[in-house]
Formats: structure tokens, sequence, C-alpha cells
């Protein structure tokens, strides 16, 4: 038990030096790291955890619906610079690869729903985005910072897990894993 409590500490205290956020919430005011490690997450090639979420605009989304489709899911919130980063990124992939089939689920994590609908707005994001208040998705895919985003391929298997906006390149790389 102290081995486990010792480990977890471990990982998330390099999380937070690493990522630049507190793991509980907004940064306390310093900057945000652009960092990218891809893998690094006992969920990689596993099942992806199916959950149930309600949108903004207050429709309920399971994962289970995008089966056999390949699937991003973004997990970030609005006072994170490093997501902001990433919602054009995201969108211009999600553009680029419609027709593959490619869908993008963003989750919106220690933010109020409020706070989400406005950023959503003003990024111009048209995949769903989902509010998780009670953090069931977050824990279930052992989030420990955002922005954390999974590439799950057709067959509902995570084959990449990235912390942080995706360097040139990076996501074309990992989206090539998912189609």
């Amino acid at each position: 038990m102290v081995i486990a409590l010792a480990i977890a500490l471990l990982i998330g205290g390099g999380a937070y030096i690493v990522l630049g956020v507190d793991l509980g919430g907004p940064p306390a005011g310093g900057p945000s790291a652009s960092v990218i490690v891809v893998g690094g997450s006992p969920l990689l090639d596993e099942p992806a955890p199916e959950f149930t979420l309600t949108t903004l605009q207050g429709s309920q989304i399971s994962l289970a619906d995008y089966r056999g489709r390949p699937v991003i899911i973004n997990f970030w919130a609005t006072w994170c610079g490093p997501c902001k980063q990433e919602f054009p990124i995201l969108r211009a992939a999600r553009e680029r690869h419609s027709a593959a089939g490619l869908e993008v689920l963003g989750i919106v994590h220690d933010d109020s729903a409020e706070a989400a609908s406005a950023f959503v707005t003003a990024e111009e994001a048209a995949w769903p985005m989902l509010v998780d208040p009670d953090d069931v998705a977050w824990r279930a895919y052992l989030g420990v910072a955002v922005p954390i985003t999974y590439y799950i391929d057709r067959a509902g298997i995570i084959r990449a897990v990235a912390f942080g906006p995706p360097p040139s390149g990076s996501l074309e790389d990992q989206i090539a894993k998912i189609l």
C-alpha cells in the first residue's frame, strides 16, 4: 500500500512539474508548458473505458455511439493555455479526416458548463463537447492533467495517449495509428 501511494505521488508530482498545472484545478498563475508525451499510460493498447455523458447542449452521448469509428477524446479546460492551442489543431484534423470517419469528443474537466460553452463558441469548435461533473470519465481514463488526449481505433482500443498540445506532425502520427 505504501509503495503504491509513493508511486502515485511520484507520477502526480511528475505531471505537475512537466505540465505546469495544478492537478486539482487551474494553474496558480504560472505559465503552461507545451509538452507532449505519447504513451506512458496503463490504458495503452487496452479497450477504451465506456462512458455516457451530457453534451453542453443537454443531450446524452456514449462512447459506444462511435463504435466502429476512430475517435479522439480530448480532456480540456477553459483556464488551460495549451488546451486553447489545441482547438484549431483538432478542428483542422477533424476536417481533414472526416471522410475516414474520424470523430473528436471534447470532455470538459474542472470547469463550468457556462464557461465551457462560451469558450467553445469563441474557438469555433464543432465537435461534441461533453461535461463530466462527477469526473466519471476523468477517473476511468486515469486523468492527471489537461490537456490529455486519447486516440482510439475502430475496434475501440486506445492506441496512443498524449499529454499537452501536439507538436507539428505528431497529431498526424497518432491519427495514422487509429485510421
